[in-house]
C-alpha cells in the first residue's frame, strides 16, 4: 500500500468508524459487532502507524491521544453562554409567560430537560471539531479540547457538515448515575474522598490535566443549542435541534412543543413524577421561545435571556433507614445531633447523614432511631429528614437521648434556659478547636486552599496548632510531616496562608466566630468601624447605634472583645501580619440612612446585585414594608408588597429611577419620581 492508497483508505475507515460511533454512542443502536468494529479500528492504527504524516487531530484513534496538559488556556466564547433565570412555581411561570406574550404576541415554546452537569462549547471549522472550552464566567471559559474529545458521543467530525464554516455548539457534559456510583466506590476503596453529586464529579472529570483519567470516567454529552454558526439560518428551535442531531450530536429526545402554559405545566410535572427514569440527573425543565424571530425582539438582560426560564424541579424525597444518631460538637461548643442514614440516592448525590438540629426537633418530629425515615435535601443542597414512617415500625426503635457530658472531651454539657441548643463550655474542647480553625480556613472566610478538615486534623494530633494564629507561624519542617504533603503542597499552603493575610477585616471577622456575627453582619461592622482596634472599643451604645446591630449582637460583640483570650488571639495575629483594616470604599455612600424593598424582577441586575448595589452606597434592604421603608423598588410582575406599599403611602419607583438613584443619588429624583 503505497502513500496515496494508505489516504483513501484511512479516510474510508474514518468515516466507517465516526459512522459506527454515531450509531453506538448517539443512537444507542449498532449494526455491527464490537469485534468487526474492533478491527476497524485496528486497521486505521495499522495506517497510521506506518504512515505518521496521516494522522489527523479528528482521527477517532486521537480522543486519548494528548500528553497530560500544565494548566488549562483560556478560550472567549464567539457568543456569550448566559445564565437563566429561575421560576419555582406555576404562578411564576405564567408570569414568564405574560411578559413573552405582552412583548412578541402569541408564541410557542420548546421544554427539555435541564441536566444537571457541566455547560460546555464546542467549535467545529468546516466540519471538524478544533475545539472544546467549558462556560467559564461565560464570556471567557478553559480550554478542556483533549478531555472532550474522550467522550464517545461527540463527533470529531460532523456528518454531513462540511459546509458548515464555523459553528459552536452549546452542550452539557454530565455523569451518569451508574458510572457516578461506581467512581464513588472505587474512590472510597482507594481512601480518596468521594465527589458530592454527578454534577460535582462530570466537572471534576472535565478539569483533569490528564486526558487518560478523563476517559476513565465514562462521561457522556447530550447538546442543545447553537451559540453561533455560519453557512446555515434557522426559523425556530425545534429546526435547531433537529439539525443538532442530523449533525450526530445527542440530543436529548424527551424535548417537547408547547402552546400554552398549561401544555408547559403537563410537561413538568410528567418529569417531576418520572425523573428517577432518567440515566442522569435532572433539577428542571428549560422552556424557551421556539420562533427565532421572537427572541430577537425580546433580546436578554446583562445575565440572562428574556426568551427562556429554568423551572426548578421541587426537592426529590426517598425512604431510607435512621441507623443511629451521633452529636458533633461545633465550634461555638453546640451539640449538634446528626443521623447517620444506610446511603440513598438523593436530589443528585449519594447520602448517609442528616441534619436533626437539635434534640427538641426530634422529640416533635418523633424520630426514634432505627426508623424508616422519609429524607430530602433542603434546598437541594443540605440533607434533611422530613419525618419518621411510624407505620413500618417492629418494635425494636428506640428514643435518643442527649449526653450530659462532651462526647469529644467530656466535659460537662450546659443547656442555658430557654435555649433548644446544648452546649460543652470547655474553651479547650478539641472538637471546638478543630471546627473554628475549619471556619477561620473556609472560602466565605479568610479563604486558605489547602487547609481542608484532613490537614487540620493531622496539624491538631502532631500539636502543630493549638489555637487560630498557629496557622500564622508553621514551619515548611513541619507540614512535610504531614500524610501526602510533598514540596508543592507545602507551597501551594505556605502561599495559601500568606494571601489569606491580606483579606479585608469583614472577612476577618466572620473567621473569627463571634457569635450572632455572619458574613453579611461582618461586612456592616466593618464598614462602620473600619478597623480591628476601633471595633474593640467600641461600646454596647456605640454598637447599638449600627443599623441591623440589636441588644443581643452588641452584647455578643461586646463580649468577644471582654474576653482576654480573644484579645490574645487577634494580638497574635497581628504580630504574623495579619491585616486588621477595610480597605477605603471607593463607592459613594449616597443612600446612608435609607431602607428600600425590592419587589418583582429587574432587566439591568439581579436582586442580590441590586441589594449590594444599595449596601454599597450606605443603604439597606428590608424584606417587608413598613412606614420606616424609604422606598420600594417595583420591577416586573411585583408581588404584594407593592399594594402595601400604596396602602402604607410609602414612595415606589420603578427600574430606572431605580438606576438613576444609584448613579446620582437621592437628589436625582427631588423633582418627584415617576409612578411605578
Amino acid at each position: 500500500m503505497n502513500l496515496e492508497e494508505a489516504r483513501r483508505r484511512a479516510e474510508e475507515l474514518r468515516d466507517q468508524i465516526n459512522y459506527h460511533n454515531y450509531r453506538y454512542y448517539v443512537l444507542d443502536d449498532p449494526v455491527i459487532t464490537d469485534e468487526e468494529y474492533d478491527a476497524l479500528m485496528r486497521e486505521l492504527q495499522e495506517i497510521e502507524r506506518k504512515f505518521p504524516e496521516l494522522v489527523t487531530p479528528d482521527s477517532p484513534t486521537q480522543r486519548v491521544g494528548a500528553p497530560p496538559a500544565e494548566a488549562f488556556v483560556p478560550v472567549q466564547h464567539r457568543a456569550r453562554m448566559m445564565s437563566l433565570d429561575n421560576v419555582f412555581d406555576e404562578e411564576e411561570l405564567r408570569a414568564f409567560i405574560r411578559r413573552v406574550e405582552n412583548a412578541v404576541g402569541k408564541t410557542d415554546y420548546v421544554c427539555e430537560l435541564k441536566i444537571d452537569g457541566a455547560g460546555i462549547a464546542l467549535t467545529y471549522e468546516n466540519g471538524v471539531f478544533v475545539r472544546g472550552a467549558t462556560r467559564g464566567d461565560g464570556i471567557t471559559g478553559e480550554d478542556v479540547t483533549a478531555n472532550l474529545k474522550t467522550i464517545r458521543s461527540l463527533p470529531l467530525r460532523l456528518l454531513d457538515g462540511r459546509d458548515v464554516a464555523y459553528l459552536e455548539i452549546r452542550g452539557e457534559v454530565f455523569m451518569p448515575k451508574k458510572a457516578f456510583l461506581e467512581l464513588n466506590r472505587q474512590r472510597e476503596e482507594e481512601g480518596q474522598p468521594p465527589f458530592a453529586n454527578p454534577r460535582n464529579a462530570a466537572a471534576g472529570s472535565l478539569r483533569q490535566l490528564d486526558p487518560s483519567i478523563t476517559a476513565s470516567r465514562q462521561l457522556e454529552l447530550i447538546c442543545y443549542e447553537i451559540g453561533y454558526v455560519e453557512g446555515k439560518s434557522f426559523r425556530t428551535h425545534e429546526e435547531v435541534l433537529n439539525q443538532i442531531a442530523a449533525w450526530g450530536f445527542k440530543v436529548s429526545e424527551h424535548w417537547r412543543k408547547a402552546k400554552s402554559a398549561d401544555e408547559i405545566m403537563d410537561f413538568v410535572r410528567e418529569w417531576i413524577a418520572r425523573r428517577d427514569e432518567l440515566e442522569y440527573e435532572v433539577d428542571g425543565a428549560v422552556i424557551k421561545v421556539n420562533p427565532l424571530e421572537h427572541r430577537e425582539r425580546l433580546g436578554a438582560t446583562s445575565k440572562a435571556p428574556r426568551w427562556a426560564v429554568a423551572y426548578k424541579f421541587p426537592a426529590e424525597e426517598k425512604i431510607t433507614r435512621l441507623i443511629d444518631i451521633q452529636v458533633n460538637v461545633g465550634r461555638t461548643g453546640a451539640l449538634t445531633p446528626t443521623a447517620i442514614l444506610e446511603p440513598v440516592f438523593v436530589g443528585g448525590s449519594t447520602v448517609s447523614r442528616a441534619t436533626l438540629h437539635n434534640e427538641d426537633e426530634i422529640r416533635r418530629k418523633g424520630i426514634k432511631i432505627g426508623d424508616y425515615v422519609l429524607v430530602h435535601k433542603a434546598g437541594d443542597v443540605i440533607p434533611e429528614i422530613i419525618k419518621p414512617i411510624v407505620e413500618r415500625r417492629d418494635g425494636t426503635e428506640r428514643d435518643f437521648v442527649m449526653p450530659d457530658r462532651c462526647p469529644a472531651c467530656g466535659s460537662q454539657v450546659y443547656r442555658p434556659e430557654g435555649e433548644v441548643v446544648a452546649r460543652c463550655i470547655n474553651v479547650d474542647c478539641p472538637a471546638r478547636l478543630f471546627e473554628s480553625i475549619l471556619h477561620f480556613a473556609s472560602r466565605g472566610a479568610m479563604d486558605i486552599e489547602g487547609l481542608g478538615p484532613a490537614t487540620i486534623q493531622e496539624l491538631m494530633e502532631k500539636g502543630y496548632v493549638k489555637s487560630i494564629e498557629d496557622i500564622y507561624f508553621l514551619k515548611p519542617e513541619q507540614l512535610y510531616t504531614l500524610t501526602g504533603f510533598k514540596e508543592k503542597s507545602v507551597s501551594n499552603l505556605l502561599r495559601a496562608i500568606e494571601k489569606s493575610k491580606t483579606r479585608p477585616l469583614s472577612r476577618l471577622l466572620f473567621g473569627l466566630g463571634i457569635r450572632h456575627v455572619g458574613a453579611h453582619l461582618a461586612e456592616v461592622l466593618a464598614r462602620r468601624f473600619r478597623t480591628m482596634d476601633s471595633l474593640a472599643k467600641a461600646t454596647r451604645e456605640d454598637l447599638l447605634a449600627v443599623d441591623e446591630v440589636g441588644p443581643t449582637i452588641a452584647d455578643s460583640v461586646v463580649a468577644f472583645f471582654q474576653e482576654p483570650r480573644n484579645l490574645a488571639l487577634i494580638h497574635k495575629l497581628k504580630e504574623a501580619g495579619v491585616n486588621m483594616e477595610e480597605p477605603t470604599e471607593e463607592t459613594p455612600r449616597t443612600l446612608e440612612g435609607l431602607t428600600f424593598v425590592l419587589t418583582g424582577g429587574l432587566d439591568s441586575m439581579t436582586r442580590e446585585e441590586a441589594r449590594q448595589a444599595i449596601e454599597a452606597r450606605g443603604g439597606r434592604v428590608s424584606s417587608s414594608v413598613s412606614r420606616k421603608t424609604d422606598f420600594v423598588v417595583v420591577g416586573t410582575d411585583p408581588g404584594s408588597k407593592y399594594q402595601k406599599a400604596k396602602e402604607l403611602g410609602v414612595t415606589t419607583i420603578g427600574e430606572e429611577e431605580f438606576l438613576l438613584l444609584l448613579e446620582e443619588g437621592p437628589e436625582a429624583l427631588r423633582a418627584g419620581p415617576r409612578e411605578a
